[in-house]
This record gives C-alpha cells, sequence and structure tokens, in this order.
C-alpha cells in the first residue's frame, strides 16, 4: 500500500475543486487522471489511491499528518525550539497566542494547512464523482471504496473543525459554483459534527472488519473515529467556545463505539510502549489509523515524513539540523510520581524535576531527551545537553518520539532537512480505551473507566526493557502504579483521565485540543504561562485569551477570495 500510494501520488491528483484561490480552482497538474478521462475500474480505483496519498502530503510550513505546531507548542507540552525566537517566526506568535498579526493572512503554517486538507477533500470527491459513473458490475470494489473514499473526507473535515471550528462543508454533489457559494457559516457548530459524521458513518456501515491492504481504513477504524468525533461533539460550546454543557446522549454513543472496537478482539496495545514509535512496528496491533510512509521505494527520497523533519536534535552529529520541538519544563514535571508511584496533581510544577533523585513515570524516558539518558532507545548513545541549539532560550531537553536513529532504515536526509519513513497514527488503540474511559466518567459511571486507565499505567510500567543504559540499570527512578478505587471518585477520575492522556500522548499533539474540549483551555495555559515565564522569559507577553484562541483564524485570503463570504472567527 505504501508503494502503491507513493507511485499514484506522482501521476496523480484529481482535478482541484476548491482549493483557496482562482489558480488552484482551475489548476489540471500535467499527466493527471480526472474525472472526465476515468473509463476503467483501473483508474477509479487510482484514484482512491491518490485520495489516500494526500492525507500525507502536509510539509513543514504546512503540517497535516502532524500537529506538533498546532497541538503541541500551542499547548503547555512544548516550546518551540530551534534557533531562538526568530527562527521560523509564525511558530513563535502560534506559542504566544498572537495570531492577530497581519502577515498570518499569508503566512506559513495554517493558510498551508487549510490548503492541503481541501486537497484531501478534492481528491475524495474527484475520485467519488468517478466511481459513481461506474455499475456495480464494472467496478465490484465500488462500495467498500466510496466508503473509503468518505472515511478520508471525513478525516479532512474533521481536522479543519477541530482547528478553525467554523468550515465549509464541501461534498462530491456540488458544483464548482456551488463551492463558491458555500459559507463557512452555512451550518452551525452542531450540524457541522453531525454531517461529517454521516461519512464516518457511512463507511462504518459498508467497511469490511478487514482489508487485504494495509493502510486503508476499515469499519473499526470508522468506528473509532465516530467515537472521537462524537466525543468532541458531547462538549457543547456556546458562540464564545465556552464548554456550556456534556451531552449524556453523544457520550453513550461513545461508549457504543468503542465498545465495537474494544470487544472486536482485533486491536489492543503494543506490549511496549516504545513500539508505537519505531518503523519496525508500523501497523502493529496499537495502529487504528495511519498515515503510511515509505523509503528506498524507487523515487529519489522516498514517500517520507517531512512534516517534524526540523525537530531532531541539532547539535547531534549524526542529525544537524534543527532543534525545533522542545519539552515544556511543566511537561517534564508532569511525568514526577509521588511516593504511591501516583501523579502529583497539585504539586508537580512547584521545582525544577531532578531527574537524578526523583521517581518518574517511565513514559518520561520514551518522550523526553535527557542529559545522559539513551537516546531513541540506544544504550551506547546517550542524549547530551550539548546537542541543543538554544539552550539558553528552551532550555535542555528534546522531543523524541517522532524522532529516528540515524542508523534506521526509515531514516533520509535530504539537504540539511530530516524525513522518516515511520507512519504518523491518527488514532492508536490507547486512544479508544481513554475515549471510553472518558465517556464512562462523565456518565457518572467512573468505575468502568478505571480497568482502562489503569490497563495504560500497566503497560506503561512494563516498558523500561528498551529505556535501559549500557550497564542495563534505569536511566530513572520508575515508580508507577495503578489507581486507588477507593479514592475513585468521579472529580478524581477526570482528573486522573485528563492526566493520564497527557503522559500517554505528550508530544503527540492532542494536548492543546484536549484542553479545548474540556473547557479548560484558558485557565491551564495562562497558569501554565505564569509559571512559565519566569523559568524561560521568551514567553513573555504571552497570554491566551478565551472566546478567541481556543481556535485558529480563517486565513485571510480565503475571506478575500470569496468576497467576505467566510466570515473570521471571534477576536480575529
Amino acid at each position: 500500500m505504501k508503494n502503491k500510494i507513493l507511485l499514484s501520488f506522482l501521476v496523480l491528483a484529481g482535478g482541484s475543486l476548491f482549493i483557496s484561490c482562482k489558480d488552484f480552482l482551475n489548476y489540471q497538474p500535467q499527466g493527471t487522471l480526472s474525472s472526465d478521462n476515468i473509463k476503467s475500474a483501473d483508474n477509479a480505483d487510482a484514484l482512491v489511491t491518490a485520495a489516500y496519498a494526500a492525507i500525507g502530503n502536509g510539509e513543514m510550513i504546512g503540517p497535516i499528518a502532524s500537529m506538533w505546531v498546532y497541538g503541541s507548542v500551542r499547548s503547555d507540552d512544548a516550546y518551540k525550539g530551534g534557533g531562538g525566537v526568530g527562527d521560523v517566526q509564525d511558530i513563535n506568535l502560534y506559542e504566544h497566542y498572537n495570531l492577530t498579526q497581519p502577515q498570518q493572512g499569508d503566512g506559513w503554517m495554517h493558510p498551508y494547512t487549510w490548503e492541503e486538507y481541501y486537497r484531501v477533500i478534492s481528491r475524495a470527491n474527484v475520485a467519488l464523482r468517478s466511481i459513481n459513473d461506474l455499475t456495480d458490475t464494472q467496478f465490484p470494489l465500488k462500495k467498500i471504496r466510496t466508503a473509503e473514499l468518505r472515511f478520508l473526507r471525513g478525516h479532512a473535515h474533521f481536522m479543519l473543525k477541530m482547528l478553525f471550528k467554523y468550515i465549509p462543508y464541501v461534498d462530491e454533489t456540488l458544483s464548482s459554483d456551488q463551492i463558491l457559494a458555500t459559507s463557512n457559516r452555512a451550518l452551525t457548530n452542531d450540524q457541522l459534527w453531525d454531517k461529517i459524521a454521516t461519512d464516518f458513518q457511512f463507511a462504518m456501515d459498508n467497511l469490511p472488519l478487514t482489508q487485504t491492504q494495509v493502510g486503508r481504513a476499515n469499519k473499526l477504524s470508522a468506528a473509532a473515529y465516530l467515537a472521537k468525533l462524537r466525543l468532541y461533539q458531547a462538549y457543547e460550546q456556546d458562540d464564545n467556545n465556552k464548554v456550556v454543557n456534556i451531552n449524556k446522549d453523544k457520550l453513550q454513543q461513545v461508549v457504543t463505539l468503542t465498545n465495537m472496537v474494544i470487544n472486536s478482539g482485533k486491536y489492543s496495545l503494543q506490549p511496549d510502549f516504545a513500539e508505537n514509535f519505531l518503523p519496525e512496528f508500523d501497523n502493529g496491533v496499537e495502529s487504528i489509523f495511519a498515515v503510511q510512509y515509505s523509503i528506498n521505494d524507487g523515487t529519489t527520497v522516498g514517500r517520507l515524513n517531512f512534516e517534524t523533519g526540523l525537530n531532531y536534535p541539532h547539535g547531534a552529529p549524526q542529525y544537524g539540523c534543527c532543534g525545533f520541538h522542545q519539552p515544556s519544563q511543566n511537561l517534564a514535571n508532569a511525568f514526577g510520581t509521588d511516593a504511591n508511584g501516583l501523579p502529583k496533581f497539585d504539586t508537580f510544577n512547584e521545582g525544577i524535576i531532578d531527574f537524578k533523585t526523583a521517581t518518574v513515570d517511565p513514559r518520561v524516558d520514551h518522550s523526553i531527551g535527557i542529559d545522559g539518558h539513551p537516546y531513541k532507545y540506544n544504550a551506547s548513545l546517550p542524549f547530551s545537553t550539548s546537542w541543543i541549539r538554544d539552550a539558553g532560550t528552551y532550555g535542555f531537553f528534546q522531543s523524541m518520539k517522532e524522532q529516528q536513529l540515524a542508523t534506521s532504515s526509515s531514516y533520509k536526509k535530504s539537504g540539511p532537512f530530516i524525513g522518516s519513513s515511520k507512519n504518523i497514527d491518527i488514532i492508536r488503540y490507547a486512544d479508544v480505551l481513554l475515549w471510553q474511559a472518558e465517556a464512562y466518567i462523565e456518565l457518572g459511571q467512573q468505575a468502568q473507566a478505571l480497568p482502562l486507565i489503569n490497563a495504560i499505567r500497566a503497560r506503561a510500567a512494563a516498558s523500561t526493557g528498551r529505556t535501559k543504559k549500557a550497564d542495563g540499570t534505569d536511566p530513572s527512578n520508575y515508580l508507577i502504579k495503578p489507581y486507588d478505587a477507593a479514592k475513585w471518585t468521579q472529580s478524581y477520575a477526570r482528573r486522573a483521565l485528563q492526566w493520564e492522556r497527557r503522559l500517554e500522548f505528550a508530544l503527540e499533539s492532542p494536548r492543546f485540543f484536549d484542553l479545548v474540549r474540556w473547557g479548560i483551555a484558558e485557565p491551564t495555559l495562562n497558569a501554565y504561562l505564569a509559571k512559565e515565564i519566569p523559568r524561560r522569559s521568551f514567553l513573555s507577553g504571552g497570554k491566551f485569551t478565551a472566546g478567541r484562541d481556543e481556535y485558529l483564524p480563517i486565513p485571510q485570503r480565503e475571506i478575500n477570495f470569496t468576497k467576505g463570504l467566510y466570515k473570521q472567527n471571534p477576536g480575529f
């Protein structure tokens, strides 16, 4: 599937129906197939593959598979990093919640992310129209491929909605003129959720449990994604992005959908947490849906992920670029545990954690590069603070999950930048367990959430084999224990769930979106800044403004192109 996606990507683009300006609207790449010249099942199937390729077509200046800029740096998990605040300054603006700058309308990052996701939608819609012209006899896979395309379209719309809240919904029934007349406020917040949900529901109803080719969505991928959507939708927001109600019916749907995945027996937690971040375990038992990448596939540089290519240690001799995405002191502190092996909910951030003496959750050494600790599971390669590009500004930690060793078969350097063929998981099984736990807690059935959360902690406790130093000892004082049922009130369970999501997915980028969903972004992030600014003066002036900063601004060039049809988000 990886090679097929790559080859199709090089020759297929579909027809661009809606991107961001007239040039894109009328763009037809040379040597491509479109809905006008699809006459065979093979060509229609190739367009489906091209739609899959599009979900991995992001780049450093417009990421769509990795949300490290939008979800990690915008949260309390990480700093921008790199060579100072002026190095890719756009990310510095996200970090300070300062997106009212004029250049943001045509700058890097989110305007390109908007554009790339609508390319995904365009490819899916072109392929859907092409397939609709074929009979089931002409194309026996018609129903399955249609369901896959609707899954991909649902994914793109979901990501756009998570980032921007109000977006135009575009399907294959709309003409070019109708697309241009579709406002980003044509649907209410709740209507838009439901509209996107119809794609995942169709996919769930029409996809098989198992696909013969890895990388294709299946029935359980769709069920899991629909569960994620209903969980987000359950936290009902007013026009100022404030959570005003938690919808119990939506939560019950989350329980039902996640049970489909859990009870199927098809997925499970990887035995070792590390296996989620090593290419040899791509498409393993924990991966429910992932963006596929490849290397050494007959092309110049391979179908590689360069979206995280800035994030390797700058000073390490095997890399040389570029030192972005550095863990915050707040995140490092959050891995500390008390004498009972439990999180320090109230006191974790009172000082600076000392990794020589503190007891910690083992997931810290899977997530953060720490001086003297094995780097990326290589005991003979301890991480060094000398690798940090600008320690005076951003401190001495480096993110590690998205990185691969230079000796890995997945690694390739192209000029100064670094790519990897390691997949990016969009949904893994740990997500499903914690989504269900969250739904149970908010339904007042927290006792049913306890074994789900403790299963995640048990896996973390068992994941110390690959983190050992060359002499066989642990680099940190690991101490992690399950939560006690005797203390498991709804309030305590909610806090534990939120903590567990942070540590389990640290630096994988869901943190900011979780805070927004829970309605606690403003107090959490402003408390973070108040404590972090004395530690990291570059954050001075940063402030999260409730009712504005939960979402990105609609790119100004989109508003200009539609002559004001698109409405800007509040506060921008």
